[in-house]
């Protein structure tokens, strides 16, 4: 199951077992042009794609080829994107993966921003992961229009450009209000699986999170694992062990890593943003990161932004938000492609619509 040169491997202990291999059926021989088409597209999952999910490819390097030839065209975008951002910033993200900007408005501006969250309301929808819900906001130009420091923050420079050159992209992320209503950290059936450490995917893509009340250490704050962005000797052979482990077992893509392991890939222990209020983070979540673990039942609010196009895309300014009615609404326009899906049967309904709410109100 896993390559006989590395024998004791973490990936060894973690699986044992196999499963059946997977047949390919006269529809996905027919889908096969499809599935070939994904490889150069952000499809991740290996368990819906038999290419992908293919153990012979990706012993051949299937996977490896992915995350390299995406980091070298990412790498290629940012350069042509420095201007957006400072040399000193730029070193800073080189070295750790992410960009911390503190005291990021003004104490006037912050505090009018924040008054204005908690006035909110407007259509919402929320998620349950273990026993914490995460409930989102989109900020769509309906409800920005209402709200004057919202709005400025979002079309400002301040807030886009760290976005733009994490991301690579010159593109319009989706931006809600989130609130994560957490719990204390258990383990079992009632876990949240964010508070596991965690690669998005196999690209770098961009996430950024605008705290809009103090962090404590204890409950719950985004947690980050330094330099592990960086695509390291040991960082392609982690991912093509895990990568033929996703082939045998059918795998989202989204690799996990226990902490206690971290050291395996020569990376530190995970850096915990407890921070004050009007502290912006961008991170690019190719690197390790987690909801960090709470002592108690927490409520974090955030305005939250994330941006994830195709990554083998070599321009930086292909965006769909230059269409009218995209603009503003892309998450809207996710949540109605799911809510079809799901309907026809062919996905599980992930974000429930709770009507309108405020990102206050209790869960």
């Amino acid at each position: 199951m896993v390559d006989k040169k590395t024998p004791n491997s973490p990936e060894q202990v973690e699986w044992r077992g196999t499963m059946p291999k997977r047949k390919w059926s006269p529809l996905k021989v027919l889908m096969l042009p499809v599935y070939a088409l994904q490889i150069i597209t952000g499809e991740k999952r290996f368990i819906e794609n038999p290419l992908l999910g293919s153990e012979k490819l990706n012993r051949n390097g299937l996977h490896i080829w992915r995350v390299k030839t995406a980091a070298k065209i990412v790498e290629s975008r940012r350069r042509r994107l420095q201007h957006l951002i400072p040399q000193h910033e730029r070193a800073f993200f080189a070295e750790n993966g992410y960009i911390e900007r503190r005291n990021f408005l003004t104490p006037e501006m912050f505090a009018q921003l924040r008054s204005e969250v908690e006035a909110l309301r407007a259509p919402a929808r929320e998620m349950t992961q273990g026993k914490a819900v995460t409930r989102r906001t989109p900020l769509t130009p309906e409800v920005l229009k209402s709200y004057p420091a919202i709005r400025a923050l979002v079309a400002s420079n301040a807030w886009s450009n760290p976005l733009r050159y994490v991301g690579g992209f010159k593109a319009e992320p989706v931006i809600s209000v989130q609130t994560i209503f957490g719990t204390e950290t258990e383990e079992g059936k009632g876990k949240d699986p964010q508070t596991d450490l965690h690669m998005d995917t196999f690209h770098s893509t961009v996430k950024a999170w605008f705290f809009l009340y103090d962090v404590p250490e204890d409950e719950g704050p985004f947690t980050y694992v330094a330099g592990s962005h960086k695509l390291t000797k040991r960082r392609l052979a982690w991912h093509k062990r895990k990568s033929i482990l996703a082939s045998i077992r059918g795998d989202n893509g989204s690799f996990r890593i226990p902490e206690n392991q971290l050291h395996l890939l020569r990376l530190p222990e995970p850096t915990k943003f407890a921070v004050p209020a009007n502290t912006l983070v961008v991170g690019d979540t190719f690197g390790f990161h987690a909801r960090g673990k709470s002592v108690r039942p927490s409520v974090r609010v955030e305005i939250y932004a994330s941006q994830r196009p195709n990554p083998f895309l070599t321009v930086v300014g292909l965006d769909s938000a230059i269409l009218p009615f995209v603009r503003g609404r892309k998450e809207v326009i996710g949540w109605f492609i799911e809510d079809c899906l799901a309907r026809l049967g062919l996905r599980r309904q992930i974000w429930k619509d709770i009507g309108t709410a405020g990102p206050l109100d209790p869960r």
